[in-house]
């Protein structure tokens, strides 16, 4: 848009702009600082960033040089390129994470502000009222259309760099953690720069799933889905701070609790609550709390324990397996080799290890009546039933399995622990 004057108002009103920019012109170092000490002060989120800072300068600078010289000339302001300077801020907040919000937030400020000072000028060569709404209006007019087009580029460049500096710390990270888990990692200072996560502290490494199938389209949302999931399991375990969420496809995500120096709460009443409230397919394994490196490192690995004997046992896993529940470690290690563990599970049970809902209830009080040392009593407070139902229980259990409770104790226990863990995949029809 060309200031061409096409009336004689026009035409002075054009010769006001012209005079209005060339008097911004010869102020642009104090305008520069103006609007820069206005930006800080009114975007919290451009504070505490020296390179930021500095970036922002030069793009104000910049910006108004260009815009002053394209109304000095009559330069059509929808034709101007982005100032260099306003290119190199935009991908500086990019790189830092920074919300395109505040880069747009300071193109309208400064808009406001350029637009203001303008009019000052043009109040101060004349009182005449027509003239300075001519004026005025021709101002704001070149003023938008200048902000509306730099800003488009910028923020364009913004979004692809960045993309860029995502995929590429996405890479790093990777790559850095790949050979922290492998153990060829030890640099403490560079891990927890690259992966944005302190691992000089106590972990809970988690797993967290779903068992449902999803396309393409939807992965980014059930990605986010299970990263709020992890969160929200951090809150209840007692985390310090936000969790290393690390997404393995479309419906996995590795991840790691900060827990400072404690060890964290066990709720699993909480737990199972909160992530059955996500979906009745979503799954999560967590494995020991462990510290430092190394720590870091062995809880991943019993989550991924955890993990298999939960994808073992598929719809049937239980909402949240923890490797610190009994009988989950013992039956992680015997889950490589499914038949040989469905064979020992029918020789330690016998008719006990049927895929019924009545059977069900029957191993899972012998298992109880047997982590309470045989004890009716506390068998019955344990799972809440009379003495005398418990005792029913316990011979049925017996009668089924056909022979006595002490005969191959060890067997039994590791495979009622099994049934209970893994369900259908060690049962028989």
């Amino acid at each position: 848009m060309p200031l061409a004057p096409s009336t004689e108002l026009d035409e002075r009103a054009h010769d006001l702009v012209v005079s209005a920019a060339r008097a911004m012109g010869a102020a642009l170092p104090e305008l520069t600082a103006a609007l820069h000490a206005e930006l800080i002060e009114a975007i919290p989120e451009l504070h505490g960033d020296p390179t930021v800072t500095d970036l922002l300068h030069s793009s104000v600078g910049s910006n108004i040089e260009t815009f002053v010289h394209a109304t000095q000339h009559d330069i059509d302001p929808a034709a101007v390129r982005a100032p260099a300077a306003a290119v190199e801020y935009a991908r500086g907040l990019a790189q830092r994470g920074t919300s395109s919000n505040a880069l747009l937030r300071a193109y309208r400020l400064g808009q406001r502000r350029m637009v203001d000072v303008a009019l000052s000028q043009v109040g101060r060569e004349t009182d005449d009222g027509p003239l300075v709404l001519a004026a005025s209006k021709l101002m704001h007019e070149r003023a938008s259309t200048y902000v509306d087009r730099v800003s488009e580029q910028v923020v364009g460049d913004y979004e692809a760099e960045r993309e860029r500096w995502l995929a590429n710390r996405n890479t790093v990270r990777a790559a850095t953690l790949a050979a922290v888990l492998e153990g060829d990692e030890d640099d403490l200072t560079g891990i927890e720069s690259t992966l944005g996560y302190r691992v000089r502290q106590q972990h809970l490494a988690v797993v967290v799933w779903d068992l449902a199938q999803r396309g393409s389209a939807g992965a980014a949302h059930d990605l986010r889905r299970l990263e709020q999931l992890v969160a929200e399991v951090g809150d209840v375990l007692g985390a310090v701070g936000q969790a290393l969420f690390v997404p393995q496809d479309d419906t996995t995500a590795w991840a790691w609790l900060p827990l400072g120096r404690g060890a964290g709460s066990r709720a699993i009443e909480t737990l199972e609550r909160l992530v059955a409230d996500v979906g009745p397919t979503v799954r999560v394994a967590t494995g020991s709390a462990e510290g430092g490196l190394d720590g870091f490192r062995t809880s991943h690995l019993s989550a991924l324990r955890a993990h298999r004997v939960a994808v073992v046992a598929g719809e049937r896993s239980a909402t949240v397996t923890r490797f610190d529940d009994v009988g989950v470690e013992a039956v992680s290690l015997l889950v490589h080799d499914l038949p040989a563990l469905r064979s020992l599970v029918a020789a330690a049970l016998g008719d006990l290890a049927r895929d019924h809902e009545n059977a069900a209830r029957l191993r899972s009080t012998l298992l109880s009546f047997l982590a309470e040392r045989g004890s009716f009593l506390a068998t019955a407070e344990r799972v809440h039933l009379h003495k005398n139902t418990v005792k029913y229980r316990v011979d049925k259990a017996v009668e089924l399995r056909g022979r006595p409770l002490d005969e191959d104790r060890f067997d039994l226990e590791l495979a009622l622990h099994a049934c209970r863990w893994l369900g259908a995949a060690v049962l028989t029809d």
